[in-house]
């Protein structure tokens, strides 16, 4: 789950991914790897998932090399509530998360949220509307939240009744929200 920041204050961000056709298993019938995004997305955002796609590849090639999925996968990524606009970056740890549970066939983590924007190599950049996303957090029921290392003077400066019973992990690389969100493969 990711969080959001909008006019209207801080929100949960569900990303969802599917395959769109069956992955063939025979190498002459390899499909061509694709990956559309809906769900009435920005330019910003558009971008940071096409970041995402390719830092997702990477990662996933040097973790499992013989996990071949990304090339040949033809996938659909969706952020729901498409009459609703959504840009921005800060969806990038979600997204690289969503995309590496379909790749690894493995979900992630119960009762996790986060923000943070990806660079290609990984690196996990801050963001804005920490105190908001925190309470969007806390109204979803969600107890565990990853944030970017370089947000962590504005979550330390909310009031302690915003940050009270949560497990909070502050980030500066990828491979750490990886550890966190997929527990099962760290």
């Amino acid at each position: 789950m990711g969080l959001a920041w909008t006019a209207m204050g801080g929100s949960t961000l569900y990303i969802e991914t599917s395959l769109t056709e069956a992955i063939n298993k025979k190498d002459e019938e390899k499909n061509s790897p694709s990956l559309d995004l809906t769900g009435q997305l920005g330019d910003v955002m558009k971008e940071s998932a096409k970041i995402s796609y390719t830092f997702s590849k990477g990662f996933l090639a040097k973790l499992y090399p013989d996990n071949k999925f990304f090339q040949q996968a033809s996938m659909h990524l969706h952020v729901p509530e498409g009459a609703t606009p959504k840009d921005g970056p800060s969806a990038g740890c979600t997204i690289i998360t969503a995309l590496l549970s379909l790749a690894l066939d493995t979900p992630v983590r119960q009762n996790i949220a986060m923000t943070g924007e990806v660079s290609l190599t990984g690196k996990v950049l801050p963001v804005g509307g920490i105190k908001e996303k925190t309470i969007a957090a806390k109204r979803s029921n969600v107890d565990c939240i990853i944030l970017p290392e370089a947000n962590r003077k504005d979550f330390e400066e909310l009031q302690d009744f915003i940050k009270e019973g949560l497990e909070v992990h502050f980030v500066s690389e990828y491979r750490d929200v990886f550890q966190i969100a997929f527990p099962q493969h760290a």
